[in-house]
């Protein structure tokens, strides 16, 4: 499909004019920080975060990653869908992937908070490292939280030092309350599955390396990826692998189910 369709086109003219908006404005006012979807335990979580998180983006080549893989794969599939249907897969991906991840944060978070405040009440050496061990997910990088836990350790009826591990606590258990979300990955990531499941044999050409593989392959691929980067959890690796995996799940059961009831089509 070589010509943009309506509604492909539509996205990403509202995605790149979100970007440079951002970009011109940003010192005076944080769209995407407006924009994005916050933790259920910060103050700027708002419920309309759940779709307005996917037009916005972290900077360049996350948003062109993301428009790129919409540009050529969203056409063939809004032309084959409609674009009623079209949209339902977009949206359902791109807020269900925000929805799932936002939950399993306050899951995780919730956890967390608990440990945060049975520590405050009753710190001790021990207990502070098994919780910078359970929840740091930096590792030991930072040199303050080592430092911490060697002084601690080794003199643990300090008050003081006790009184400062409850803060690196507390800091560490606000930070986690706090993330954001941005981007259209999830909506994308789910047109990818929806893409290879329907035309699972389409032959696409590389760039690195200049070879074609069939869609079904390279999607295959791309899920492997995000499922294995998901379960290394690399303490550097901010990417939201989960709602990628989430956007793919479904697309996967939307498309099963339109394509075993041909007459929902319209």
């Amino acid at each position: 499909m070589n010509r943009l369709t309506p509604f492909v086109q539509r996205i990403l003219i509202l995605n790149v004019g979100l970007f440079i908006l951002s970009a011109i404005f940003i010192q005076s006012f944080d769209l995407n920080d407006r924009l994005a979807l916050h933790s259920i335990y910060s103050d700027k979580f708002q419920p309309y975060q759940f779709v307005t998180y996917m037009f916005v983006h972290a900077g360049f080549m996350h948003i062109f990653g993301n428009m790129l893989g919409l540009y050529f794969f969203g056409p063939m599939l809004e032309y084959y869908l409609g674009f009623k249907k079209f949209l339902i897969l977009y949206f359902v991906c791109g807020i269900g992937a925000g929805f799932f991840y936002w939950g399993l944060n306050a899951y995780e978070v919730k956890e967390v908070r608990q440990d945060a405040i049975e520590y405050a009440q009753n710190p001790d050496p021990d207990s502070y490292t098994i919780f910078i061990n359970k929840h740091y997910k930096m590792g030991y990088e930072n040199a303050e939280v080592v430092k911490s836990m060697d002084a601690y350790i080794a003199n643990p009826t300090n008050n003081e030092l006790a009184a400062k591990t409850v803060e690196i606590v507390q800091y560490i258990t606000a930070a986690q309350s706090n993330f954001s979300l941005v981007g259209a990955s999830g909506a994308v990531f789910g047109i990818l599955m929806a893409f290879a499941l329907l035309f699972p044999n389409t032959e696409l050409m590389l760039l690195f390396p200049p070879i074609p593989i069939k869609a079904k392959y390279l999607v295959g691929a791309y899920a492997l990826f995000e499922i294995y980067s998901l379960y290394s959890n690399r303490p550097d690796d901010n990417v939201a692998h989960f709602a990628h995996i989430t956007g793919m799940v479904f697309a996967f059961i939307l498309i099963r189910y339109w394509t075993a009831n041909r007459n929902s089509f319209y």
